[in-house]
């Protein structure tokens, strides 16, 4: 009970410390419907607040995950007084929650939720113009915490990949295929922050080379799926050393629901091909990473990976994040976040350590 009421008040106290209101906006957006289709129009209804005059043609910001774009609103109709109604085309590649803000000036943000076709999901020979060539990876946040009456420490995660062929040019433009070749690079630290020289107690560094697989078809029984190689260590030497080699598949599974929520299964199987730093880590660490993750379509995103090995030793991680749509964070929008942890190895160095359960909150870019 206590864990639902520290839950509830989480957006409050966001708020409680959010900047004072900026002034109000010179320009609103509306539009009839919040649910639209990638690659399909999209109908935007702007209202001039301080009487600027309504163009022919207007340059918005749509933001979509970690995403940024400039999009042209074209004006589908005359304006009718301090009205006037415009269109564009929602990007093919643009899914979940989108916003819309208008470049000049200061306007509302417009929420829209983008759904896929029904049973369908972007083909991978369009990947070269779908996504950019870096994007997000893995979770990216910064939390702070610990458990009830133990050390104080502050955990951060950046994550991204990097598509290595481009389908407009190139050997992507000769063989399309290529354009699922990734380079992907997570890092995550964990930071003591009770002892005095508020040391890092560790940090652990994977890059990863893999290849990933979209379906174009409403027959094949998996979405997606990646196959790769994995590389993990703490970049530290002697008797403090960790490290893995690892090759790995992650097949996907997605369901889209009628409300706009999204649900995600996507396990990732390993298979250990250097483990001599530390030789019974699958002892402790097992060889699957059992991931489902449900957006809300709304505010709310949670992530479960759970990992059991066959000593019966494991772990636990939930990540639970809340859009706030109203505080900006640069080009993206921000999300409340609160984890929770418990089992052996949150971090390489003490693979074979269960410390008790940590619970932390904090700010992430990429929930």
């Amino acid at each position: 009970m206590k864990l639902l009421a520290l839950l509830a008040l989480l957006p409050a106290l966001a708020f409680a410390q959010a900047p004072d209101a900026p002034s109000p906006p010179r320009w609103a957006l509306a539009t009839s419907t919040a649910h639209v289709a990638p690659g399909g129009p999209v109908q935007v209804l702007v209202v001039s607040l301080a009487g600027d005059p309504l163009e022919a043609e207007l340059q918005a910001n749509l933001k979509h995950g970690a995403g940024e774009q400039v999009v042209v609103l074209a004006a589908d109709a005359p304006a009718e007084g301090d009205k006037r109604r415009y269109r564009f085309t929602m990007p093919a590649g643009v899914a979940g929650s989108a916003t819309l803000e208008l470049v000049a000036g200061s306007s509302s943000v417009l929420v829209l939720l983008v759904d896929a076709p029904s049973g369908s999901t972007p083909k991978a020979a369009e990947k070269g113009t779908l996504e950019l060539p870096l994007s997000e990876n893995d979770p990216m946040y910064f939390i702070v915490g610990g458990h009830r009456g133990g050390d104080l420490t502050a955990k951060f995660q950046l994550s991204f990949k990097y598509r290595l062929f481009d389908t407009n040019a190139g050997f992507g433009k000769e063989q399309p295929w290529l354009a699922g070749f990734y380079f992907g690079y997570t890092q995550m630290s964990i930071w003591d922050l009770s002892e005095d020289s508020k040391p890092f107690r560790d940090t652990n560094y994977k890059p990863s080379v893999f290849w990933q697989w979209e379906r174009t078809d409403d027959r094949t029984w998996i979405d997606a799926a990646r196959v790769g190689f994995e590389h993990e260590s703490n970049g530290r030497g002697g008797i403090d050393s960790r490290s893995i080699n690892t090759v790995f598949v992650r097949p996907e599974w997605h369901w889209k629901y009628a409300n706009g929520s999204r649900l995600e299964f996507t396990p990732k199987a390993y298979a250990y091909v250097d483990k001599s730093d530390n030789p019974d880590i699958n002892h402790y660490r097992g060889y699957v990473d059992w991931r489902v993750r449900y957006d809300s379509g709304a505010n709310w995103i949670t992530t479960s990976v759970v990992r059991y090995s066959d000593t019966g030793r494991g772990s636990l991680l939930v990540d639970l994040s809340r859009r706030i749509r109203d505080l900006k964070f640069g080009p993206i929008g921000g999300y409340l976040h609160f984890q929770v942890f418990s089992g052996y190895g949150e971090e390489l160095l003490d693979y074979n350590v269960k410390r008790d359960t940590q619970f932390r909150i904090g700010f992430s870019i990429v929930p």
